[in-house]
């Protein structure tokens, strides 16, 4: 007698939507992290001090942010998939260009403008937009993978550009990074990616229509709305979460701004090599992926308010690190450590210990933002709010860039601008654990039970 033969349910579509998203954000933003190893051999060639190219660094980061908020409501308007493939395309060229660097007008105009505006339309905002659409119940899991892309990317990317830099040239650098995303990103993304479940006949989160008339079904859809979910973006600001989520996000742009173009040579200048810099960077990143993965899980257990503000407590911790452990080491009378062979000078303890703590804490806060306020705010207009919470993101980062650039060139140290950044991450923690999500969030709100998954 033969037993029954139970098939398994296809994998739900909504994953291959998450692994083309992770891929893309591991060649965007692991190129645009890489930024940093480029600073010290530029600077050198055109004799640019470090507040010249980090003014062009910076104003990638707010064209980035500034022009978001546009192409979200492209998002919502024309659909993920026109306008993500796109940006790919222009984003490929416009970092091959940059190997053609002359000037540093034509460096401010490719990375700072051109650059940076494609960054917007195929960004992790517009990514984590996306996935949102394809996923309820275990949104934030879809998006923290979806997020750790960019971190995957820094950890492989950066130390191998790092390597392609001493091996070559910093112009073979940059137009080797363009290609691959020409190369693979672009193709991956057409055959890949679709707007929303619909277009494959299918429901987030793989679920079967639920029983009953479709009017009853409209009903509980609607119980489920967040107290402030809108049609119209705008509307979002004469909310509260609007302005604490905004608020906790421009300190997460300060705090990762400075990381991305100045952690390398921050390390280099306390007589870490270039290679030993860029592997601690990969390390940081590479840990990122994990910790994004943790805090997307545990926020669809908890609340993901009490998730968020642990996250910017802990990258305020690794600030601490940073710079506690070089003068404790140095108070104590220890010259260097011997670990695994290796004799670590006390700032590289200093840059260890930030790594692995800010490790799991860098961009964890990214999709825990991007899904609180798919929560509150629904899916209607998430990717112009999204958007506008990102612009404030990167407002913080390029500030904080500029400043970071401006008070080296000043002190010749990088300790003061790193202390400011860190400080700001504990009101940040405040800010982020005061939202009222039970309140606003259509996680807490009546909702009908799901019937069953599939994926």
């Amino acid at each position: 007698m033969m037993g029954t033969i139970t098939r398994r349910p296809p994998l739900f579509y909504g994953w291959y939507i998450v692994a083309t998203c992770f891929f893309i954000g591991f060649l965007t933003v692991g190129a645009r992290n890489a930024f940093g190893i480029f600073v010290i051999p530029m600077s050198e060639e055109f004799d640019w001090n470090r507040t010249t190219i980090s003014l062009a660094a910076a104003t990638g980061f707010l064209v980035n942010g500034v022009t978001q908020p546009f192409l979200g409501h492209f998002f919502d308007k024309f659909g993920a998939r026109k306008v993500i493939l796109l940006g790919l395309v222009v984003i490929g060229l416009s970092t091959i260009s940059l190997s053609f660097t002359f000037h540093f007008l034509f460096l401010a105009f490719m990375f700072g403008f051109v650059l940076s505006t494609a960054l917007s339309s195929a960004s992790v905002t517009n990514t984590l937009a996306l996935a949102s659409r394809w996923f309820r119940r275990k949104r934030a899991t879809a998006m923290s993978i979806t997020s750790a892309g960019t971190q995957a990317g820094g950890m492989l990317l950066v130390p191998f550009a790092m390597y392609l830099l001493q091996a070559t040239s910093w112009r073979v650098t940059w137009a080797t990074l363009g290609m691959i995303t020409l190369v693979l990103a672009v193709p991956l993304a057409y055959f890949f990616i679709r707007n929303d479940p619909s277009e494959k006949g299918l429901r987030p989160d793989g679920d079967p229509e639920p029983p009953g008339d479709a009017a009853a079904s409209a009903r509980a859809e609607e119980r489920s709305r967040g107290a402030y979910e809108v049609d119209r973006w705008n509307r979002a600001f004469f909310t509260p979460p609007m302005w604490q989520l905004s608020a906790s996000y421009v300190v997460c742009g300060i705090t990762t701004g400075i990381i991305s173009v100045h952690f390398v040579p921050l390390a280099i200048d306390r007589g870490v090599s270039p290679g030993v810099a860029a592997t601690i960077f990969g390390m940081m990143t590479g840990l990122n992926v994990l910790g994004s993965i943790l805090a997307g899980s545990l926020s669809d257990k908890f609340r993901r308010k009490n998730v968020l503000a642990v996250v910017y407590f802990t990258r305020g911790v690794a600030y601490v690190l940073l710079l506690a452990v070089p003068a404790v080491m140095v108070l104590w009378g220890v010259e260097s450590l011997h670990i695994f062979g290796q004799d670590i000078t006390p700032g590289g303890m200093g840059l260890w210990a930030f790594a692995l703590v800010a490790g799991f804490s860098w961009l964890a806060s990214v999709p825990l933002t991007s899904s609180l306020t798919a929560d509150v705010y629904g899916l209607r207009a998430l990717g112009a709010i999204s958007g506008v919470v990102f612009l404030c993101h990167q407002i913080g980062s390029f500030v904080m860039i500029l400043l970071t650039g401006f008070l080296y060139d000043l002190t010749g140290s990088y300790d003061i601008p790193f202390i400011i950044a860190g400080a700001f991450l504990f009101p940040a923690a405040i800010s982020a654990f005061s939202i009222k999500e039970g309140k606003y969030s259509a996680r807490y709100q009546t909702a009908p039970t799901p019937v069953g998954a599939g994926g």
